[in-house]
């Protein structure tokens, strides 16, 4: 039993889930500063993320393994099904439990949110399915960037702070609503990082098996830029919101400044399997210092 249980904890993959738990944390923050902070829905919120993103993992660990995208060459970390550690039906009815238990937390955010909030649960589950599986698995074709940019960035974040304020509104924070997806911009910056590094890794066996990400498309020095170009989107955000929103507090992102410069020269030095654990381990850990580093900014004003 303990080892069963712990092949399903890796095939959940910890070190992925702050792209989940940081968007939801930001926009708390953001409730917190426009003094509508609600524990109820917020933990929902939380528990919804969570859910979802470990039923993503495991529908991954499932589609890639159908797909061949697993195999031996691959210098990742093991996968589960890949590994015969968890059989494919096996994974596969987890994955439909998990997203079941996701899409009943999300039913219960209803009384705060309304009835359309149905809609962002089934397209979140539906996403999550997609991102590896169907007929136009986004993952294979080039779109996985996007789609974490989006859920793990904007939807998550702007949602969150919707069902405890009861709009997309920042009174406390400047006029228009437009504040809370601006700063959604950066758990999705930072989340799509995970991913960068995860395509520049496995760029020569993705060629092979025909899964289209950008950085196959575009090559390795794309995936560099884009890793870049999202770390440095995730602090600007913050600093202008502290220049131009007045909310100077938000300028304690700039302590993220060195993990961010670490991360992005680890990537492009890294070679072999332990070098890519390493700078995965640490964008995850600038996704959290940075995150949280923001969303501190933001209740302190």
């Amino acid at each position: 039993m303990s080892t069963s249980l712990k092949y399903w904890l890796l095939a959940a993959r910890p070190k992925t889930l702050p792209a989940a738990a940081v968007p939801v944390m930001i926009g708390g923050a953001m409730a917190a500063a426009n003094a509508s902070f609600n524990l109820i829905p917020w933990l929902l919120c939380l528990a919804f993320a969570l859910l979802i993103q470990i039923a993503t993992n495991f529908a991954n660990d499932y589609y890639d393994f159908k797909k061949g995208a697993d195999g031996k060459e691959r210098i990742g970390p093991r996968r589960a099904v890949a590994s015969g550690w968890i059989a494919p039906e096996v994974m596969f009815r987890g994955m439909l439990v998990v997203f079941a238990v996701a899409f009943l937390m999300g039913c219960l955010l209803i009384q705060w949110g309304g009835w359309w909030l149905l809609l962002i649960g089934v397209l979140s589950i539906a996403c999550g399915i997609a991102y590896t599986g169907g007929p136009y698995p986004l993952g294979y074709n080039g779109w996985g960037d996007v789609f974490v940019f989006i859920f793990f960035g904007w939807i998550a974040t702007a949602f969150t702070y919707y069902v405890q304020a009861g709009s997309f509104a920042t009174p406390a924070l400047g006029s228009g609503a437009y504040l809370v997806w601006l700063a959604g911009m950066v758990p999705g910056a930072l989340a799509t990082n995970l991913l960068a590094v995860n395509n520049v890794r496995d760029e020569p066996q993705d060629r092979t098996t025909g899964k289209r990400t950008l950085v196959v498309r575009f090559g390795r020095s794309f995936g560099l830029l884009e890793y870049a170009v999202m770390s440095l989107l995730a602090i600007l955000v913050p600093i202008w919101f502290a220049i131009v929103g007045g909310c100077t507090g938000c300028y304690v992102i700039l302590l993220a400044l060195p993990l961010a410069a670490l991360c992005n020269w680890k990537l492009a030095s890294a070679k072999g399997r332990e070098a890519y654990e390493k700078v995965l381990v640490l964008t995850a850990l600038l996704l959290m210092l940075a995150g949280g580093l923001f969303a501190l900014g933001l209740v302190i004003g």
